[in-house]
């Protein structure tokens, strides 16, 4: 998306956090008590920026590399920011010195603390930019879901343990719902991720369809390209109905935000089948009813097994 505004260095938060109101589910809705929603936000925050960085995304004016000290020669190189920003999150987690330099991670640094999150989850979504960088096409479906266990599993978990609620069996569900997000967005992003030179669709996949990159770059899909996205789609709904259960295992408000991630998946795959899978003239979006009757299933669901 293109940015035209001038941005002052100290508008690099809310120009990062406004991003959530465009993700396929809400990131911090105004039901969570207020201390969740200011953690799940700081989370958001980081996972959002190191995307922005590894996308080449960021504000202009380079705010971003002067508070993470990269050379202004180097703002460009997102291995090298990538670098730098590794190297500021680890003083998140350092209780000695002057803690980290980018506004964002000096606002994560207070829910590390009250949620005694470790650095794991973080930075596996740092290696996922890495990776972006230098990986740009997925042989198997197994390479692909190796990729999500670094760009999308990390954020389930990291909401578990601000909530509290972490378990083995709920990691493993939260794991489903969260790869299956990130294939859902993968989806809905084919000709963006094209234009970064990025494919997330499996190439024996592609090669079982009869599709090329040519067919990618079309104006609009062909019958191929959308019985291919139909398979993958599909591989996405069967993830998120693994998953559910997660909805079922918690209560009160933490239930419904998590019926919230998981509606959100499943009415972004309706908008992608209502569009006949033809993803290619751009992402098939949910639409608010859309969205709010999946979370009601989702809920039901919950009820009836929980």
């Amino acid at each position: 998306m293109t940015r035209t505004r001038q941005t002052h260095p100290d508008d690099v938060v809310p120009s990062t956090l406004d991003k959530a109101a465009d993700e396929n589910f809400p990131v911090a809705p105004f039901f969570l008590p207020r201390a969740w929603r200011d953690d799940l936000m700081a989370v958001y925050g980081f996972a959002r920026l190191v995307d922005d960085i590894g996308d080449g995304d960021l504000a202009p004016g380079g705010a971003d590399a002067r508070h993470l000290g990269v050379d202004p020669a180097q703002a460009d190189d997102r291995l090298a920011v990538l670098d730098a920003f590794e190297a500021d999150l680890h003083r998140v987690f350092d209780t000695a010195g002057d803690g980290p330099r980018h506004p964002l991670l000096r606002a994560l640094r207070p829910t590390v603390r009250r949620c005694a999150l470790t650095p794991e989850p973080f930075l596996g979504l740092i290696e996922a930019n890495r990776q972006d960088q230098k990986v740009r096409r997925y042989g198997t479906y197994e390479e692909l879901l190796a990729y999500c266990e670094l760009s999308a599993n990390p954020v389930g978990r990291l909401v578990l343990q601000i909530t509290g609620t972490a378990s083995p069996e709920r990691i493993r569900r939260s794991d489903a719902v969260c790869t299956a997000l990130q294939i859902v967005e993968h989806l809905q992003d084919v000709t963006e991720d094209l234009g970064r030179d990025r494919i997330y669709l499996p190439a024996d996949d592609m090669a079982r369809f009869h599709v090329d990159e040519t067919d990618l770059a079309a104006p609009s899909g062909s019958a191929s390209v959308r019985s291919l996205v139909a398979y993958e789609a599909e591989r996405a709904r069967e993830l998120l109905n693994e998953g559910t259960p997660l909805v079922g295992s918690v209560h009160g408000r933490l239930r419904l935000l998590l019926a919230g991630f998981v509606g959100g998946g499943r009415a972004a795959l309706t908008a992608i089948a209502a569009a006949g899978f033809d993803v290619l003239p751009g992402p098939p979006k949910p639409t608010k009813p859309s969205l709010l009757r999946e979370v009601g299933v989702v809920l039901r669901r919950a009820r009836r097994e929980g």
